[in-house]
């Protein structure tokens, strides 16, 4: 049997790194304030474990986005398929990724795409030209590695 699965990923801020790749993908923000209610109303987490955004309550060291199609636990807000979790952690990156996403726009619209994500807060690092495909490394606003196909 298949395992369902999660990519997370270790940030400084997870909001707004989760903002740039819901922007990113064109994938949702969840909204897991219905769950962030339930644990304060019950006494399971304090006010220094969340933040309000937007008139919700919001994980303060967790953040999450999904692809629109895939479906959500209405209990929780939690994405139930294609998700990218992140996850507050100490200290920037330092070193190399050891894992990264790769976004495919095809020859005809990378590009623009590079436009894009760069105008979002993303960094160039160098374009790639070998084994018979081109490709752009970039650098998210935290500094994790991904390419653009």
């Amino acid at each position: 049997m298949a395992l369902n699965w999660k990519l997370v990923i270790d940030c400084t801020d997870p909001i707004a790194l989760a903002r740039f790749w819901a922007a990113a993908l064109d994938y949702e923000l969840e909204d897991n304030s219905v769950l962030v209610d339930r644990l304060v109303e019950t006494g399971a987490i304090g006010p220094e474990t969340y933040v309000e955004i937007d008139g919700r309550r919001a994980f303060r060291q967790l953040a999450a986005v999904r692809h629109p199609d895939d479906p959500v636990d209405p209990a929780s807000g939690t994405g139930l398929g294609r998700r990218l979790l992140f996850q507050a952690v100490p200290g920037a990156k330092r070193t190399k990724n050891r894992l990264h996403i790769d976004l495919h726009a095809g020859p005809a619209d990378r590009e623009v795409t590079v436009k894009r994500l760069t105008a979002l807060g993303a960094t160039v690092l160098r374009e790639v030209d070998e084994y018979g495909s081109r490709h752009t490394t970039m650098a998210d606003p935290e500094g994790n590695e991904f390419d653009v196909q």
